[in-house]
């Protein structure tokens, strides 16, 4: 290699030169600087992710063709994305909490009705005791019964 001349990004090692400015920097990390630096200038071909592939994010590479424009209209659809979020979980809670007026409402109204059941099988419990106990005096006049049979008969008739 010439004096003056920049050492190839590829080169071994231990062809670099160890005078100058970069004496005292191991050779490794130099190669590695120089390979990471021509990765960097390559950046309008290569992705970001590629650039950085321990990062969760890609790094905040400017390419060429990219401007204040395109930053403005990434800022307003981050905004535009942020309101639409925000009136999403708002929409999600209210109807959480519609749901749950409408649950504690079917469930009173489910307690009254388990109620209303018991009541009315009580009345009919205490109706079947009075109707057993009126029975052995009770005198039932034949005329006055209406059997389903006789039933059938008077409407044929009609």
């Amino acid at each position: 290699m010439m004096p003056g001349q920049i050492p190839d990004p590829w080169m071994t090692a231990g062809s670099l030169p160890s005078v100058g400015p970069l004496a005292g920097i191991p050779a490794t990390t130099l190669t590695d600087q120089l390979k990471l630096a021509e990765l960097y200038s390559l950046g309008a071909v290569l992705s970001p992710l590629i650039l950085n592939r321990q990062a969760k994010r890609p790094f905040d590479v400017n390419i060429k063709g990219q401007s204040d424009d395109d930053e403005e209209r990434k800022k307003r659809r981050r905004e535009k994305n942020k309101v639409a979020a925000a009136r999403c979980r708002n929409r999600r809670k209210e109807r959480t909490d519609l749901l749950q007026k409408e649950s504690e409402r079917l469930e009173t109204l489910n307690s009254e009705l388990k109620s209303q059941i018991e009541e009315l099988k009580s009345e009919r419990q205490q109706l079947i005791v009075m109707l057993n106990l009126h029975r052995p005096t009770c005198i039932v006049r034949t005329d006055s019964v209406k059997s389903p049979e006789s039933d059938q008969r008077s409407e044929q008739s009609d």
